[in-house]
């Protein structure tokens, strides 16, 4: 009767419900409103109907983890705890009541009540639980109970690597630098020690060690040339006289954060869908609102399932002061791009030119923005600016050569679009997608087909599951009279792309050119369906695909003064 009454109040705080008799049937519409909601990813929409269908039926199991779940999606965590622990209370709790719980007992450092929790039958994750339970006993002050919860879990196969990483923080986050740095130089932290994060924080530890020019050659070794406000910061402090500090995991709470943190990061990298590594992210995002490469995961996750607003209002947080700002900012812009929002994203990026304009990952993002916008004039000098600031010794610059080669090319300027491109190809010959634009170009220009020929069989060879560079392989074998052998790589190349609407059109015009006069009109009629009007950035020309249908091939090209096909095309 008590947990009835607990469970009937907190859901009314939770929806700001009056109680009131009503009948099942106005449950279960909100349920199912909620659940519309939820597949479409709208969180608060989610959360308030399952919050509403809970206000009227209240024992209800179901709408009751619904309720919790949307709430964690949203990340608000704090409305969802009174619910989980009501679920957790009951005989059959469920994982999501054991996330938001152990984040509650985190938050508040109720550390024993964590190492009570992870010893009962259930919870998160063997992973999980172990690894919080070890950061609670490093919470209470017990490190001989956290080195052997650390080295236990150490012993099972699977993540020894990421179990190993934590323990060396949890030691630098106590005063013990040698001992961290011990497990870091042995590289028994695996790839977690090799992350932008466990290179900075080793770089940190070796810092409070002295060795600050080990710690330096480090950064060195791992970025390259590659550079942020953070890791100059990092740099200044290391090449100082003062000492520098360990920022990474300050205490236990930020330790747990981590492991969230972690986990986000492993399941990501396992394609365990963006939603379900969001509940993680969103966990450590609580714990720990500062850490930074938390809240850009976080934002990502977001984009990435169309919740661009929620997004924006996480990327939004970072604050101007922070090292971390212009990523922040560079997200930010490209959540805007994607809502179909181009003029707020380029007023974004025009106004991070002002404030960190030596940095050559800004221009180039303003760069593609603009280009998307078909504005190449300003596209190209934004790529010009970010060529400039891009050391030689940067592997990563062919990218900016074959976006500004696009431009280029787009903008007219094909010797330009030609010589970025070779550029592009001097730093990175085998680069599949500039080799494939470049070979391309050139056989629409009817110069040098034999080595635009050469160029996209490279292409194909370094990604043969691409429709679009297989397509490019058949056409200029077409251009080149070898129709026979078009065919196959045409046909192959609508099925990786099977709705795209210039890969059926050039298999229309090779199958005509080979006498399949019928399978032609039936490949252009194909490709007049997938035309998208809106799409201005499409090479699919309708008005030509209608001519065809109406004349023939052979026609349309004498209609526009080409080359006859070489082969007659009579109807088989």
């Amino acid at each position: 009767m008590i947990r009835n009454l607990l469970l009937t109040a907190s859901v009314l705080a939770l929806t700001g419900a009056v109680a009131m008799p009503v009948q099942a049937q106005s449950a279960a519409g909100a349920y199912l409103a909620g659940r519309h909601a939820a597949v479409r990813s709208d969180f608060a929409e989610s959360a308030k109907y399952y919050g509403e269908a809970l206000a009227l039926d209240p024992k209800n199991p179901e709408f009751l983890e619904s309720t919790v779940l949307a709430l964690l999606s949203l990340g608000d965590i704090d409305r969802a705890l009174p619910l989980a622990r009501i679920m957790a209370a009951s005989d059959q709790p469920g994982q999501i009541a054991y996330l938001v719980t152990t984040a509650g007992m985190a938050q508040e450092e109720n550390y024993a009540g964590l190492i009570e929790q992870s010893a009962d039958e259930g919870g998160i994750g063997p992973w999980v639980d172990g690894l919080v339970k070890a950061w609670a006993h490093v919470g209470v002050g017990d490190m001989t109970a956290a080195i052997t919860q650390f080295d236990d879990l150490s012993k099972e196969a699977g993540m020894q690597g990421f179990v190993l990483y934590h323990k060396a923080l949890a030691l630098a986050s106590v005063g013990d630098y040698e001992g961290a740095e011990a497990i870091f130089a042995s590289n028994q932290a695996g790839s977690a020690g090799q992350t932008r994060r466990g290179v900075i924080a080793r770089a940190e530890i070796l810092g409070q060690l002295g060795r600050n020019e080990q710690a330096l050659a480090l950064l060195t070794d791992s970025f390259g040339a590659s550079s942020d406000p953070e890791l100059d910061g990092l740099v200044a402090a290391l090449q100082g006289e003062g000492q520098v500090a360990f920022t990474q995991i300050p205490d236990a709470k930020a330790g747990i954060a981590e492991v969230f943190f972690t986990f986000a990061a492993v399941l990501r990298n396992e394609s365990a869908g963006d939603y379900y590594v969001l509940l993680y992210s969103r966990i450590a995002r609580y714990l720990r609102p500062d850490h930074i490469d938390d809240l850009l995961l976080t934002a990502d996750l977001l984009e990435n399932i169309g919740q661009y607003e929620l997004a924006i209002e996480e990327l939004q947080d970072v604050p101007a002061d922070n090292p971390a700002y212009h990523a922040a900012e560079l997200g930010r812009a490209a959540a805007l791009r994607r809502s179909n929002k181009p003029e707020q994203a380029i007023e974004v990026l025009q106004q991070l030119t002002r404030s960190h304009g030596t940095l050559p990952s800004v221009h180039s993002a303003l760069g593609d923005a603009l280009r998307a916008q078909d504005n190449f004039k300003a596209a190209i000098k934004s790529y010009d600016r970010a060529i400039e600031l891009t050391p030689d010794s940067n592997p990563q610059r062919w990218v900016l050569y074959y976006a500004r080669g696009i431009a280029e090319e787009r903008s007219g300027n094909g010797e330009a679009s030609e010589r970025d491109f070779r550029a592009a190809l001097k730093i990175n010959p085998d680069q599949p997608q500039v080799l494939n634009y470049l070979g391309y170009s050139l056989v629409e220009q009817g110069r040098n087909l034999d080595e635009a020929l050469n160029m996209i069989e490279r292409a194909v060879a370094a990604s043969p599951e691409s429709g679009y560079i297989v397509d490019s392989l058949g056409w200029v074998l077409y251009r080149l009279g070898r129709y026979e052998e078009a065919v196959d790589q045409m046909e192959r190349a609508v099925e990786l792309v099977a709705v795209d609407p210039v890969v059926n059109d050039h298999l229309g015009d090779v199958y005509w050119s080979v006498g399949r006069q019928r399978e032609a009109e039936f490949q252009w009629r194909r490709a007049l369906s997938f035309v998208d009007p809106e799409d201005k950035d499409s090479e699919a020309d309708p008005d030509r695909m209608r001519r065809k249908l109406e004349v023939g091939l052979d026609a349309v090209l004498a209609e526009e003064g080409a080359e006859p096909l070489s082969k007659a095309s009579a109807e088989k």
